[in-house]
């Protein structure tokens, strides 16, 4: 499957997707906790890459943190738009940010890496930490397997056809170390209400310039 497949999947839901999720009614007390101290954190300009309707988009604006939401389908971003219009929206690959080299005090990748194979996770992981300045806090939030490969093909009350991974959260620790960061906290949850597999957020920094 292609990034073409994943864009026409969420073209294809959001109305459905930011009709049935909203707010932080899909997260619990642990996840919200990860994105609070992600958020008390962070100084300057953030980024929600793979924001999809924008509602996370609008927890940290709401939160008073200037933020800008980046998804690689137009109909999402349609939809964050119309239902955010006073914030920023973007159409964009988490592979290829159209953003400065070290400009951001945070990125946010919320279930973002669901589509990215293995194979193309480290050069996600350099992507995200090129656009993250000196000083700067990583919160990514996933789906915890064996780096399982599963198809989609139902999401939403849709027929869609893309492809989805589960990864390990000991891989993801690796690859953050590997690209420079320090990874602050690690959280492996537990499924809970309609979940049907374990959940993991994990925070990292990358140091500030002259630190080790």
């Amino acid at each position: 499957m292609t990034l073409d497949a994943t864009r026409a999947t969420y073209d294809t839901v959001a109305e459905d997707y930011a009709r049935l999720v909203t707010g932080l009614d899909a997260e619990g007390p642990l996840d919200r906790a990860m994105l609070a101290d992600f958020a008390d954190r962070v100084d300057g300009p953030v980024a929600d890459v793979g924001c999809g309707a924008g509602r996370m988009t609008a927890y940290l604006d709401g939160l008073g943190l200037d933020v800008v939401g980046i998804d690689l389908s137009p109909g999402m971003v349609a939809v964050a738009r119309r239902s955010y219009p006073s914030l920023r929206f973007e159409v964009g690959s988490l592979a290829a940010l159209d953003l400065p080299d070290s400009g951001l005090a945070g990125v946010l990748a919320w279930y973002s890496i669901i589509h990215t194979s293995p194979d193309e996770l480290p050069a996600v992981v350099a992507e995200l930490v090129r656009v993250l300045a000196p000083g700067g806090h990583l919160l990514l939030g996933f789906q915890a397997g064996a780096d399982e490969h599963r198809a989609m093909t139902h999401a939403y009350g849709h027929t869609v056809a893309c492809d989805a991974w589960l990864h390990s959260p000991d891989t993801v620790v690796g690859l953050l170390e590997a690209a420079g960061l320090v990874v602050d906290a690690r959280l492996v949850r537990e499924p809970v209400g309609g979940e049907r597999r374990p959940q993991a957020s994990l925070l990292a920094t990358r140091p500030a310039r002259g630190r080790p």
